[in-house]
């Protein structure tokens, strides 16, 4: 999938850790990468974003920890 068909369909703005800086979405991607805005905690809903479901991803919290690559340390 790429980025821009991602950022179309996900839902990162929805998130209650989400900081609205200008910068692009769809962290969970490596070309995203983790979020130079966001620094809290404050709910995940990656599992429920439609960038999740189609690609069969597991982690969360991609804005903090990086992309499901970057997490799963390949």
């Amino acid at each position: 999938m790429e980025r821009d068909e991602a950022e179309e369909i996900c839902i990162c703005p929805e998130c209650p850790s989400y900081v609205n800086c200008r910068e692009h979405v769809a962290f969970c991607l490596s070309e995203s990468g983790q979020s130079a805005c966001i620094q809290q905690q404050r709910g995940c809903i990656c599992n429920g974003c439609p960038v999740h479901d189609r690609l069969d991803f597991r982690y969360g919290y991609y804005c903090l920890e990086g992309s499901e690559r970057a997490q799963a340390g390949a």
